[in-house]
């Protein structure tokens, strides 16, 4: 668990290497097919081999994919990779899709992270739950980067196929593919292709890049009050390291000592306290 730009494809893949086990996928933007660069979806060639679920299998045409279908879809994911033995290691920053999927009872008409929300109900997974977070200032900073990685990486070309010949509809078409940040920012560029509003769409891909991971961190902690037990840690060495251009031996080391070794320490733990346990596993 963790905002957008922490860490956690990594930290999935590097848990599935280890024990091992297969990803579930758990961001609702990212269980769609298409738009690869705007989604920011892990290249296969950096799964290391590593099976993921519900990543790009979606026809984002097909409508929007709501908590209560991911719920079904992710118990039958868990399912498939317990019966062959394996960790199912879940991963992504759409905590509505999470609480769904965890909870012993869901309600899609309750809204979990509402300030008036007291129910707290039983998790139906034993699990390892970790947090990975960064500073918000050091992530804001490390956002902004990432949106002009991306913008180089042809985030814009990208999505100029995407629209083209089919610009008002594009939403429509993709109700669950179109509110991946990036798409509703570039549409009136793409519709007038000036220099100020070319500015003004990436600018505003920033920022609410930004506020969807304050809005991520908010859940998250939401989680936390109704009693889910998670284990946090503190990614924002690792972030800083390569903000400042400490080159990849000083970015690694800090991963692995403030962030991977962690992590790998307590999902060790949890499966040999599991191990005399015969319910399924699903550890973040």
């Amino acid at each position: 668990m963790g905002a957008t730009g922490t860490g956690k494809s990594k930290l999935s893949i590097d848990i599935a290497t280890k024990f091992p086990g297969e990803v579930v996928n758990a961001d609702k933007i990212q269980v769609y097919r298409g738009l690869d660069i705007t989604t920011n979806k892990m290249p296969i060639e950096e799964r290391r081999g590593v099976p993921h679920h519900l990543l790009g299998e979606l026809d984002p045409a097909a409508g929007e994919l709501p908590p209560a279908g991911f719920r079904s879809l992710a118990r039958a994911a868990v399912e498939r990779i317990t019966a062959r033995g394996r960790i199912p290691v879940v991963a992504g920053g759409s905590n509505s899709y999470i609480h769904a999927m965890m909870v012993d009872r869901y309600d899609e008409r309750e809204n979990p992270f509402a300030a008036d929300y007291a129910a707290r109900h039983r998790l139906r997974y034993r699990s390892c739950l970790l947090w990975v977070d960064v500073e918000a200032e050091v992530l804001a900073e490390h956002l902004d980067r990432r949106v002009d990685d991306m913008v180089g990486m042809g985030m814009v070309e990208e999505l100029e196929r995407y629209f083209a010949g089919e610009l008002p509809a594009a939403e429509e078409r993709h109700p669950g593919l179109g509110k991946a940040i990036g798409v509703p920012e570039l549409k009136e560029y793409f519709r007038i292709r000036t220099a100020a509003a070319y500015e003004e769409a990436v600018a505003a891909i920033k920022e609410n890049t930004r506020r969807l991971a304050v809005e991520q961190v908010r859940k998250i902690v939401r989680l936390g009050e109704m009693g889910w037990p998670m284990q946090r840690v503190d990614a924002t060495p690792v972030v800083d390291a390569r903000l400042a251009g400490r080159g990849r031996e000083a970015e690694a080391a800090a991963w692995e000592r403030d962030v991977l070794g962690p992590n790998l320490r307590a999902v060790e733990q949890f499966l040999q306290e599991d191990s005399k346990r015969q319910r399924p596993l699903s550890p973040f």
